[in-house]
């Protein structure tokens, strides 16, 4: 098993504790599109409590990746929302896991078909 194979199994268990009825192929794609960042302890997870992360999701996930033009305000509620969902007490907020439930509630899977 690659290294990558062995990461997604990881995440599709992890994901499988927050919600059972996912879209696996989506989680691939959002895992492969992040490369090297899924090895590297500090960038494979997103801090909630870290202003400038979630600042950096915002600007370049949401808006340079994803293409939103919505207000930072509506922009940082969403992400709220995902550090919520994923639980305010998780440690281990995986990046692709927080980005594939950003890219749901934006209806953006069409840029990972």
């Amino acid at each position: 098993m690659s290294k990558l194979d062995e990461k997604i199994a990881l995440y599709k268990e992890k994901m499988k504790e927050i919600e059972p009825n996912f879209d696996e192929a989506l989680l691939e794609k959002i895992t492969k599109s992040l490369g090297p960042s899924i090895y590297k302890k500090d960038s494979e997870t997103v801090s909630c409590s870290s202003e400038s992360e979630l600042e950096r999701v915002r600007n370049n996930f949401l808006k340079m990746k994803l293409g939103l033009d919505k207000s930072d305000e509506e922009l940082d509620r969403a992400i709220k929302e995902v550090c919520e969902k994923m639980g305010t007490s998780n440690r281990n907020k995986y990046r692709a896991l927080f980005y594939y439930f950003l890219v749901k509630k934006f209806n953006k899977e069409s840029l990972y078909a």
